[in-house]
């Protein structure tokens, strides 16, 4: 029988928000009621690889587990890019992501198979442990085009990450007038896909190169297995209509 101390404290804690094990937190890889009718997709249900697939493969890689709820690339060497065997055009993508100290991982969109590798057709969100990791482009980024403002608190970069080992909130949003990268709630910047902006960016960086670099409008979410290793969580995505 649960001690009359103990019942109280557990009683304070749910009606806090606050969860004493994991059997008290609610489920992840699950939508809500109110998620499924606003139009939210699971895609990944914290059980198996199915729905996604290595970049222009077949099945996938032997790098990429489910582990404990979490779709996991344990070994950057025998990974590679996973993606969506389905296209998305406009979208709100979320998840949750854990990387390992000095780790680097991404998230792309818009990803189609003219290109030699998933990043020459798709835009890459970066994920890195912005403490270690050796990349110049840091967590949150849309790599090589966009990072947010200087922070006037620390006059440095805007950073929002937590450490490496710990989960941090993801949320992309794509759509005609606006795109938007967001970090643990805190927004970092917008830009509109195929502006002048963007175009003379791209024109600027690495991606010129590329002929089909964000062209088509359209594609799969591709996930990076790059260095080191990073698990994914809670991935749920809800397609946006076009504004007529």
């Amino acid at each position: 029988m649960k001690h009359p101390l103990a019942a109280l404290a557990a009683a304070v804690a749910l009606s806090a928000g606050l969860f004493l094990n994991a059997a008290d937190a609610p489920a992840s890889n699950t939508l809500t009621a109110s998620e499924k009718a606003a139009g939210w997709k699971l895609l990944f249900d914290g059980k198996s690889l199915g729905g996604w697939h290595n970049f222009k493969k077949e099945g996938v890689r032997k790098g990429w587990q489910v582990k404990d709820g979490t779709l996991v690339c344990v070994d950057p060497h025998d990974a590679g890019d996973i993606v969506t065997p389905e296209d998305f055009t406009w979208f709100e993508l979320q998840l949750e992501y854990n990387i390992s100290e000095g780790g680097n991982s991404g998230i792309m969109y818009h990803v189609t198979v003219d290109g030699g590798s998933a990043w020459a057709t798709g835009p890459e969100v970066q994920l890195e442990d912005n403490a270690k990791a050796k990349d110049p482009q840091k967590c949150g980024w849309l790599y090589a085009l966009y990072q947010p403002p200087i922070d006037p608190k620390t006059g440095k970069t805007l950073d929002a990450t937590k450490p490496a080992g710990e989960w941090n909130h993801i949320k992309v949003l794509i759509s005609p007038e606006k795109c938007e990268h967001v970090v643990n709630g805190v927004k970092y910047f917008d830009y509109v896909l195929g502006s002048d902006d963007f175009k003379a960016r791209v024109a600027k960086s690495k991606f010129a190169q590329m002929p089909k670099f964000a062209k088509t409008g359209h594609g799969a979410i591709a996930l990076q297995g790059d260095h080191g290793q990073v698990s994914f969580r809670n991935i749920k995505i809800r397609p946006i209509e076009a504004k007529k």
